[in-house]
């Protein structure tokens, strides 16, 4: 499993948008699995699970991406698992790591 945290400031649209294309354009095989979307008071909060083959892996990588904001403070939180090939502790979480590398760049400049 590996985890990015980050928190900022920008309109929350426009960052789900550009975060869901880093994710779906960072690898041919990356899908949206599924997705949720909902709002509580003047907090909005997005789900998404998406779904991508490891090629150094040689197995199928998930991450859930939550962004949740109010105004134009922002918090996301990806996690990612799938990524080893060990039965009993974790080899290898390069697939991963490559995985979440995917929101890296976007996010630091959001």
């Amino acid at each position: 499993m590996a985890k990015l945290e980050r928190t900022f400031t920008g309109d929350f649209d426009l960052a789900l948008a550009r975060l869901d294309q880093a994710v779906l354009g960072g690898s041919t095989s990356a899908t949206l699995e599924d997705r949720s979307d909902f709002t509580m008071g003047a907090t909005r909060v997005a789900v998404r699970m998406y779904e991508r083959y490891s090629w150094s892996g040689g197995n199928r990588v998930a991450m859930c991406l939550t962004l949740a904001g109010e105004g134009n403070d922002l918090h996301l939180t990806a996690i990612t698992a799938g990524g080893s090939q060990a039965m009993f502790f974790k080899i290898n979480t390069w697939g991963e790591e490559a995985f979440l590398d995917t929101l890296r760049d976007i996010v630091d400049k959001l």
